[in-house]
């Protein structure tokens, strides 16, 4: 049995089910990892924000010495060709990405001309935010754009990402909050951040160590929309310990509570509620319009 949940992706010119074989041993990306991904969401008939992911795995490409081959409106077209291969209803992951599959100058450089590009859907199920999730403070920290390519979603940051989960979830912790290497939080192992303490919102300033992501700028603003104070500025670990409140915005789950954070439990509170509440009626919007 496929260890992976039901996937179609497109591919030169064609859609294939199921996990095809795409890169080989002598493909640049198996072995330099040079290659970039983005995350768009499709559930309820709707994809909220997809031509923003789908513009920004263009950029994240170019990041990386990569060749955008197709447009973002390419990719938005073919997704909606795509979602009809699942049955109505279904939760979807939309992956779109590029690698290269040719060696470059000194073979660690990518050949641009050899940039490939593969849209992936799968079934994915919504999160439920009934009971939140914990975290603790990550043993690993973000690098700067200085050390890697933190401009860009690229799938060699990950790996740092992985780390400071298996280290959260030995530690009997869902997840964990990663600081930068100056002790500021900057997001979870998974997600961005937001904290509430007396009547404000607050979320790490986008300061070039982790990704300003879609859904937390989409939250930001749907919030500020609604008369909700909301800081983008520098947070200490410190800082989230004494919240009154603290949620995550991220593509997969979109906003989500945290219920504990070290020993200290927390509940789910009105500004989470406001932030999914908010956003959930923005993606829904969508299908009202179309």
């Amino acid at each position: 049995m496929a260890w992976y949940s039901q996937t179609w992706t497109w591919f030169d010119g064609a859609w294939h089910e199921g996990n095809p074989g795409l890169v080989g041993p002598r493909s640049h990306v198996l072995w330099q990892s040079s290659a970039v991904f983005d995350g768009g969401r499709y559930f309820d008939g709707v994809a909220p924000d997809i031509d923003l992911h789908a513009a920004r795995v263009n950029r994240s490409a170019l990041a990386l010495g990569l060749e955008p081959t197709v447009t973002p409106e390419f990719i938005v077209e073919k997704m909606f060709e795509g979602v009809k291969k699942f049955a109505p209803g279904t939760a979807l992951y939309v992956k779109p990405m590029y690698w290269a599959e040719a060696d470059g100058p000194s073979t660690i450089m990518p050949d641009p001309g050899s940039t490939q590009f593969a849209l992936c859907l799968f079934e994915a199920p919504m999160g439920v935010p009934t009971n939140g999730f914990s975290v603790t403070k990550g043993i690993y920290r973000r690098p700067t754009f200085e050390t890697a390519p933190t401009d860009s979603k690229a799938g060699c940051l990950y790996p740092n990402n992985a780390r400071i989960l298996k280290a959260a979830k030995a530690a009997g912790f869902d997840n964990a909050l990663v600081l930068d290497m100056l002790g500021h939080v900057a997001e979870t192992a998974t997600s961005n951040i937001f904290l509430a303490k007396d009547g404000v919102v607050k979320t790490p300033v986008p300061n070039g160590t982790f990704l300003n992501g879609i859904t937390r700028q989409r939250t930001i603003k749907l919030l500020r929309e609604n008369g909700v104070p909301v800081e983008e500025c520098s947070l200490r670990y410190e800082d989230f310990e004494q919240a009154d409140e603290i949620f995550t915005s991220g593509n997969y789950s979109k906003v989500m509570p945290v219920n504990r954070i070290d020993n200290r439990v927390l509940q789910p509170g009105p500004f989470f509620r406001k932030a999914r509440e908010l956003y959930m009626d923005f993606a829904h919007s969508k299908a009202k319009a179309a």
